[in-house]
């Protein structure tokens, strides 16, 4: 690899909010090898990405063609420069659009896409958490290119990089609802689509915000636009705030005393931003989706949710130890 002309890297996120949190280790071990990084991914991602030091960010949407034209205008910015590209999810789409915008990728073999692979890897055997199924694919194809590859394992926390806009309106927010840093309980009792036919939302959120406020817990939500109503239905005695951008709403489960949320996107969030918080599990494995967080508490299992009064009783345990207490010193911030 010439120092003279170094490749840049093109690395393709996954479409789901809790997998590109999933992902930040990758992303990390990819920026610390001092190269030109692109990042492809779903349009919310880069205000989530906004304090990482990325060359360029490349949106992404449903159709192969569309995002081939994108990639190719990307190239077009870096001319000489020798593409690199990694794939983490296991779409066919996602290797053919790489493929046809001429940016060799590595990915693995699955979904039959072999052929549009330049380095295609075999998924390891054991069961792996998706953290760790992504970081092993980002090593494997960090060897075949030569670089200097991570440590064989990811860090045991997440470490997201909060943007200074980030903290500013999570604070004009707060304000503007009359919240403190460490008096509120976050909660998030939407979580959308189903898995594998289910309905992945604990039921009882509402009687789970009265016995709270009944503690004296104020209990707040921030569910994105689309999910209001549904929030809404699900909690009506919460305090409803406005919706907030992805990065804002990360920095603020870090000043939630607690977060209670289903298995979604706002649990990886959470993970991201090392906030306390209680996941309720109930069609999904806590091994394999769970947060990536030692600051999590994980309630339920695969089809078993757990029971409204085990939820009260842990949520009032971890209040107890929190509230009052907790000095906000914020996730890790740039500039």
């Amino acid at each position: 690899m010439s120092p003279a002309n170094p490749p840049i890297l093109y690395v393709r996120l996954p479409n789901w909010v809790g997998d590109v949190c999933m992902s930040l280790p990758s992303l990390e071990a990819l920026l610390a090898a001092d190269l030109p990084l692109v990042v492809c991914a779903r349009p919310w991602a880069r205000d989530f990405l906004g304090a990482y030091p990325l060359a360029g960010f490349v949106a992404m949407d449903a159709s192969w063609r569309r995002n081939r034209k994108a990639l190719l205008g990307s190239r077009a910015e870096y001319p000489g420069q020798r593409p690199l590209g990694l794939l983490l999810p296991d779409s066919l789409s996602s290797a053919l659009s790489f493929r046809l915008a001429g940016i060799p990728s590595a990915g693995y073999r699955d979904d039959g896409r072999s052929l549009l692979l330049r380095w295609p890897i075999r998924k390891p055997t054991q069961a792996l958490h998706a953290v760790q199924s992504w970081y092993h694919l980002t090593r494997q194809a960090m060897a075949h290119w030569k670089l200097s590859v991570p440590a064989a394992e990811p860090a045991a926390e997440l470490h997201w990089r909060a943007a200074e806009s980030h903290g500013t309106a999570t604070t004009l927010a707060m304000a503007q609802a009359g919240l403190t840093p460490g008096h509120f309980v976050l909660i998030a009792p939407t979580a959308t689509g189903l898995h594998k036919g289910r309905v992945k939302v604990w039921a009882h959120f509402d009687a789970l915000t009265r016995a709270l406020q009944a503690q004296g817990h104020t209990v707040v939500m921030a569910p994105p636009a689309a999910e209001q109503a549904a929030a809404r239905r699900a909690a009506p005695s919460a305090t409803l705030m406005p919706a907030l951008g992805l990065g804002a709403f990360a920095v603020l489960t870090h000043r939630a005393a607690l977060v209670i949320c289903n298995d979604s996107g706002v649990s990886h969030l959470a993970a991201a931003a090392g906030a306390r918080q209680i996941t309720l599990f109930g069609v999904t494995r806590p091994a394999r989706t769970g947060p990536w967080s030692s600051r999590a508490l994980r309630l339920g299992q695969w089809q078993n949710w757990p029971a409204l009064d085990e939820v009260v009783s842990v949520a009032q345990t971890q209040l107890a130890e929190t509230l009052h207490a907790r000095v906000f010193a914020g996730p890790q911030q740039s500039g």
